[in-house]
């Protein structure tokens, strides 16, 4: 389906009230800033211009004596980055994932609101692993028609095992030409059917050669010896992961994949709404055991991964209806799970940019970076629970939230 006209005219003159980029400089005055790539700064100012960040200054000499915000009290950083995420999944009308009384008007409003809860929660740049209505969805929130994360997509995932190695070769060639920004494929089934591969060396090593080919980067829903298997095909990500041994770990640290667990909150979010997911596709009780057994091998494979030099970790949910808005619980999943929260920090800002190739665009606060920034009432470095509490959203040089005050 396509963004729904009349949802783009509600949700444009809503957003028309808040402040825009504009061509004056706005000041913001940091009393801690992370810089996205690791390191704690303190009393600087950041001067935004055009979308961009002008000027960075410590110890407030930028040379403004305005301040537009002054976000003194609060944890300054770069806005976050969920590298995986499935903005149009929502529950219906019926409160189900599948409603055949839902309307077209009714799914564009839901996937609209799904759009400004993650942006509100801090998430100012998604990748959606896909699904086609994010094609309108990304040019609406890029346009400012509706508020929401700056989004990629993969448009539709390359899922058929069947496919010939030159017939991945064609799709990966439809999805350049049809605009999607990144190709996924799927080389291994749900976790609710055990996880399986079914692509084998040569339908990956096609699939991930063309995206290279076409100058398309390349991720992979992968369990098992997938795992192995996409790193060595020169795929750029690996979704998921679980089962992976620590010669699989290896082999994608070795091969400079990026890697993206997903540690708790996609699972949990499952098995807290399971009536509404229950009856859809591999949404059985068998397949609810299987994801609720799964979590403690989660968990003890991530840290390994942890453990495992060199391997590139970024921040991805796989957030699905019921998660939109609540997309930063992974952090705190992580963090108990034995991450450092700084590193937790920088997999979902820097290192998340370099994954999708942007990190000379957004990830980092620094000049001449997009004016992505959001504002945390507490440090997450102390309490990792301030990540559910942010009170300043910026996207673009763009205010979309300010319950700090002035």
């Amino acid at each position: 389906m396509k963004i729904n006209r009349v949802a783009v005219i509600i949700a444009l003159l809503w957003s028309s009230t808040l402040a825009t980029a504009q061509s004056q400089p706005i000041v913001l005055q940091a009393g801690t800033v992370f810089d996205g790539k690791g390191h704690v700064l303190h009393k600087a100012q950041i001067v935004v211009q055009n979308g961009k960040i002008l000027r960075f200054e410590q110890n407030g000499q930028s040379g403004h004596a305005r301040v537009t915000y002054n976000l003194g009290r609060l944890t300054v950083m770069p806005g976050w980055i969920d590298v995986h995420d499935h903005i149009t999944w929502h529950f219906g009308p019926n409160g189900h994932m599948d409603d055949p009384k839902e309307t077209p008007e009714q799914a564009t409003l839901a996937i609209a609101e799904n759009a400004y809860a993650t942006l509100m929660a801090g998430f100012t740049t998604i990748q959606s692993l896909g699904s086609p209505e994010d094609k309108d969805l990304r040019a609406a929130t890029s346009s400012g028609a509706l508020p929401g994360p700056r989004i990629l997509t993969a448009l539709n995932p390359i899922t058929d095992a069947k496919l010939t190695p030159e017939q991945i070769r064609e799709a990966v060639r439809k999805l350049k030409a049809d605009g999607a920004d990144v190709v996924k494929i799927f080389a291994s089934n749900s976790i609710r059917q055990g996880g399986t591969r079914t692509l084998n060396d040569e339908q990956l090593q096609a699939a991930c050669g063309e995206a290279k080919a076409l100058g398309m980067r390349s991720v992979v829903h992968a369990y098992r010896d997938a795992v192995r298997a996409s790193a060595k095909a020169g795929c750029t990500e690996v979704e998921h992961g679980t089962y992976a041994t620590q010669e699989d770990l290896d082999a994608m640290a070795a091969h400079g994949t990026f890697f993206d667990p997903q540690v708790g909150l996609v699972i949990h979010n499952y098995l807290e709404n399971k009536q509404k997911f229950l009856g859809g596709g591999t949404y059985t009780e068998e397949g609810f055991a299987k994801m609720k057994e799964v979590l403690p091998v989660i968990a003890e494979m991530f840290k390994r991964a942890l453990a495992t030099k060199g391997l590139k970790i970024v921040f991805g949910t796989d957030a699905v209806a019921g998660a939109h808005g609540r997309n930063a619980e992974e952090f705190i999943d992580r963090i108990h799970a034995g991450q450092d929260a700084m590193d937790a920090m920088v997999a979902a800002q820097s290192r998340a940019a370099e994954s999708l190739r942007m990190q000379n665009e957004i990830g980092a606060i620094a000049p001449g970076m997009q004016a992505d920034i959001i504002a945390l009432d507490g440090d997450p470095l102390q309490d990792i629970a301030a990540v559910r509490r942010v009170v300043f959203v910026m996207k673009g040089g763009r205010v979309y939230k300010n319950v700090a005050g002035r």
